[in-house]
């Protein structure tokens, strides 16, 4: 079940999500002429590692830290910000890009250019924090946009309920159907919340409690600026 487009055009042209998208493409290219050992060491310094900020408070993991240590030279305060702009390979920025270009132009079109980017960065960070909550101690990198996005599918889903997306089906042979955003994404955000929940049994490496918690952030805020719209 993969979204295609929309059925709202924006009004204004996003040049933010363009921007956004641009800065990611463009530090996706430099990470492709990296070797392996290169783009580890990449991923430990401008990635946001959980353990970094956590290993004094148990000493099992401090001896763990002790071993990653080495390779970690960034100032501590730039992964908040760089851990959204580093992707893991083709699927994970395609995929991201993607959905941004879905549903940030609309967003951004809804509250404003500037506003948009300081929300996009925001709802990123907040993405973090619920990632951190349930992985306090992981010595593994967390790099993507995914967090900041959801945050955007969040706002979409109270600001744009209404709309439909145009989704691409395969079940033996390939097929378009419209569905309604709220429905769409309210089975998308559930579905973070499953796999976040097997996650914490069985391991996984993608952030689906970055993905709720951003969610949760742009529904949060995206209703309070439909609210502030409609008075």
């Amino acid at each position: 079940m993969f979204p295609l487009y929309d059925t709202i055009p924006s009004k204004k042209k996003p040049v933010i999500t363009y921007s956004i998208i641009f800065i990611n493409v463009l530090i996706f290219i430099y990470e492709l002429t990296l070797n392996n050992f290169q783009l580890q060491e990449f991923f430990f310094n401008y990635g946001i590692v959980p353990l970094r900020y956590t290993w004094k408070f148990n000493y099992k993991y401090s001896m763990i830290w002790k071993e990653i240590f080495p390779v970690i030279y960034s100032n501590p305060f730039v992964p908040f910000l760089s851990h959204m702009f580093i992707h893991g390979g083709w699927s994970h920025i395609l995929g991201n890009m993607w959905f941004l270009w879905i549903f940030g132009d609309n967003v951004e079109d809804k509250i404003g250019h500037f506003n948009f980017l300081f929300f996009y960065i925001f709802g990123g960070l907040f993405a973090l924090f619920f990632h951190w909550m349930f992985n306090f101690f992981s010595p593994y990198p967390l790099v993507g946009a995914s967090g900041a996005i959801s945050a955007v599918m969040g706002a979409y889903f109270v600001q744009f309920w209404y709309s439909r997306i145009v989704t691409l089906i395969i079940w033996f042979i390939p097929f378009l159907v419209e569905i309604p955003a709220v429905i769409y994404l309210f089975i998308w955000f559930v579905l973070q919340i499953l796999n976040g929940t097997i996650s914490n049994i069985t391991g996984s490496g993608v952030a689906y409690w970055a993905h709720a918690g951003g969610f949760i952030f742009g529904m949060i805020i995206g209703n309070r600026v439909k609210r502030r719209y409609y008075l």
